[in-house]
């Protein structure tokens, strides 16, 4: 079975790593937003993209989700001491990956081949890439004016309440080279428990339409969100948070949902919008509860 998975985020990467462990390298491909990349300190950084490879490689801090194992600060702390911007905590590690992307990318090369290069010296067999090669940046429409999304997520920690989103460049984006081969390869497209708003619909824009079987998971649980501000977003676009707001925000192209046992009175309403379920436990702590969760996923595509 050959699957592309879309994700980004703590959560996408932690489905995406589960899926890693079952399928070989040439069954899975993960398309990665990277709508949240911005620069700074003269640095090109891809947050998602850096997650996703971090936690398939092994890499990622297990505590944060984010970021790398065993960091140290030093760069970022003599950064602050003298005066400049440390919002953004960017460990000594984390920074070398920003420092040689960004010398490849002034080179000419282009974003999805310096990521097949990185996953290449981290050990990643699996592909991984760059919803597309040209700037997509997502935009936050506040209660305080349009903010970058790391100013709204990191430096602004959230706080301002979210009337919509704008995804700058996507028009003229291109999927990145692979992408559509990916899809068109596939048996079935997964879309990983990541937000919505932020993290898929920015993939979805770039990709346009998919002809395949199309399954998500639920990032929302009990009305929260593991990590990240899903919840808090759909709150205050007047959208009452839950697995079936999820379903609902995807029932377009939809043709299986899977939400958690704790959300098991949504199903009926969730199969009313011609969708077929698979109730499940969706938390993922452990690397065990991803390949299960992962297992689950795949067995229920094979049942669709």
């Amino acid at each position: 079975m050959k699957i592309t998975a879309l994700a980004g985020g703590v959560g996408g990467a932690k489905l995406a790593h589960g899926l890693a462990h079952i399928l070989a390298p040439e069954d899975l491909t993960i398309i990665v937003n990277t709508g949240d990349d911005f620069e700074h300190l003269g640095m090109y950084i891809c947050p998602d993209l850096d997650t996703v490879c971090y936690t398939l490689g092994g890499l990622a801090n297990p505590e944060t989700g984010w970021g790398r194992v065993g960091e140290s600060w030093n760069t970022i702390s003599n950064v602050e001491k003298l005066g400049g911007p440390a919002w953004f905590r960017l460990g000594d590690q984390d920074i070398a990956t920003h420092l040689e992307r960004t010398r490849r990318l002034k080179e000419g090369q282009s974003l999805s081949q310096i990521t097949k290069d990185f996953c290449k010296a981290w050990g990643i067999q699996h592909t991984v890439l760059p919803m597309s090669d040209s700037p997509v940046r997502t935009m936050v429409d506040s209660d305080e004016g349009e903010l970058a999304f790391q100013e709204y997520f990191v430096h602004r920690q959230c706080v301002p309440k979210v009337k919509g989103f704008r995804f700058d460049g996507v028009e003229a984006a291109e999927p990145a080279v692979g992408v559509k081969e990916a899809i068109d390869q596939a048996d079935a497209v997964v879309i990983c428990p990541s937000n919505p708003w932020v993290s898929i619909d920015p993939i979805l824009q770039v990709i346009k339409k998919i002809d395949k079987p199309v399954l998500a998971v639920s990032p929302i649980i009990g009305g929260k969100t593991v990590k990240g501000p899903a919840a808090k977003m759909y709150e205050e676009l007047g959208i009452e948070p839950s697995a079936l707001a999820v379903a609902r925000h995807y029932r377009t192209i939809l043709t299986g949902f899977v939400l958690d046992n704790a959300d098991s009175v949504m199903e009926n309403e969730i199969k009313n919008l011609n969708v077929k379920t698979l109730i499940t436990d969706t938390l993922m702590n452990h690397l065990t509860d991803r390949t299960r969760l992962a297992k689950d996923v795949l067995h229920f595509i094979g049942s669709l």
